[in-house]
C-alpha cells in the first residue's frame, strides 16, 4: 500500500480592511508577488479575534493585541504601520477646545483597542483631564439625535471626518504622542501565531513576502493613488503624503524604541499586565 501525503495546510494571512495597507497588500492581492496564502480582511480587531482562536496564521494585528497576549504570538521583522508625526487617520475631534473636555465623554470606536489606549493615556497623562469612553459606532452617532461632544475616529472614517465643520478641534494622536515623547508611534504590527510557528506550518518566511509587498507598493506609488483616488475622501496630493509622510511601515531601532515605551506606559497604567519583550519569528 502505497502511504499517501499530506496535504499541507492552507495558510491564512489577515489584511486589515483600511487603505494604509494598501501599498502592503495590493502586489499580494493583484498576483504581483506569487504566495499560496488565503487573503482575510477585517477590521482590526476581528482580525485580533481570529488570530486569538488560531483561524489566522499570519496577521496584521493591533500593538495593543501583541502586548495583551505576547505568548500567543512572533513579530514579523521590520515592519509595522506608525507614524513618525501625523499620521491623519487617528484623530480626536471636539466641539470644544481640548480643555474643556474635562468630565466629559468621548465616543470610542470599538474597531480599535491601541488607538483608545494612546488616547486614555493622553488624556490622563499627558493633558491632566478626567474624561470617560463610551463605544460605539460613530458616524452613525454623529447623525443622532445627541450627537458626541467629542469622538475618536480611525482609518478610513477617520479620512472623512477630519474636516468635519462641527468638530473644529482636532488631535492626530500620532503626533502627539510625538511631541509629548520625540518618537514614532506603531499602531499596527505583524504577527505570526507561535502555534503555528512551533508547528512547522511556514516552509518560507511570511515576512519576507510582506516586506516585498511593501517595497514593491512603495516603489510603485503612482498604482497605489490610482487605486485609491476613486471615492477616497483625501485628493491624489494628501494621499501622496499619507502613503509617504504620513505613515511609516518599517520597525527599525527608534519605531522599536516607541513601541517600547508605550508598552511600559500601558503597564505603568495597569492597562496591560507588563511590558512585553519584541520577539521576532525566525524561520
Amino acid at each position: 500500500m502505497t502511504e499517501q501525503k499530506k496535504t499541507p495546510p492552507v495558510l491564512r494571512m489577515g489584511r486589515i480592511g483600511y487603505l494604509n495597507v494598501l501599498p502592503i497588500y495590493h502586489p499580494l492581492e493583484a498576483g504581483i508577488l506569487p504566495h499560496d496564502y488565503e487573503l482575510v480582511s477585517g477590521p482590526p480587531a476581528l482580525l485580533n479575534t481570529m488570530m486569538a482562536r488560531g483561524e489566522l496564521h499570519v496577521s496584521s494585528c493591533s500593538c495593543f493585541e501583541y502586548a495583551s497576549r505576547p505568548e500567543r504570538y512572533q513579530l514579523v521583522e521590520d515592519l509595522s504601520i506608525g507614524s513618525h508625526g501625523p499620521v491623519m487617520s487617528v484623530l480626536l475631534l471636539s466641539r470644544v477646545p481640548f480643555e474643556q473636555l474635562e468630565g466629559q465623554e468621548i465616543l470610542i470606536s470599538g474597531e480599535t483597542h491601541t488607538s483608545v489606549a494612546l488616547l486614555r493615556l493622553i488624556m490622563r497623562d499627558r493633558f491632566k483631564l478626567n474624561v470617560t469612553f463610551t463605544t460605539g459606532q460613530v458616524t452613525p452617532a454623529l447623525r443622532g439625535k445627541n450627537p458626541p461632544v467629542a469622538f475618536l475616529a480611525i482609518g478610513d472614517e477617520a479620512l472623512r471626518l477630519r474636516n468635519h465643520p462641527e468638530y473644529p478641534h482636532r488631535l492626530d494622536l500620532a503626533e502627539a504622542w510625538r511631541d509629548w515623547t520625540g518618537l514614532p508611534f506603531i499602531f499596527g504590527l505583524w504577527v505570526v501565531s507561535r502555534a503555528a510557528a512551533e508547528a512547522k506550518l511556514f516552509t518560507s518566511d511570511p515576512g519576507a513576502l510582506l516586506r516585498q509587498g511593501r517595497d514593491w507598493g512603495l516603489e510603485h506609488m503612482d498604482v497605489i493613488l490610482d487605486l485609491t483616488a476613486h471615492g477616497c475622501p483625501l485628493s491624489r496630493e494628501e494621499l501622496a503624503f499619507y502613503y509617504s509622510k504620513g505613515l511609516v511601515y518599517t520597525l527599525g531601532e527608534e519605531e522599536q524604541r516607541g513601541l517600547s515605551l508605550f508598552y511600559q506606559m500601558l503597564a505603568d497604567a495597569g492597562m496591560i499586565a507588563k511590558a512585553p519583550a519584541l520577539e521576532f519569528f525566525k524561520l
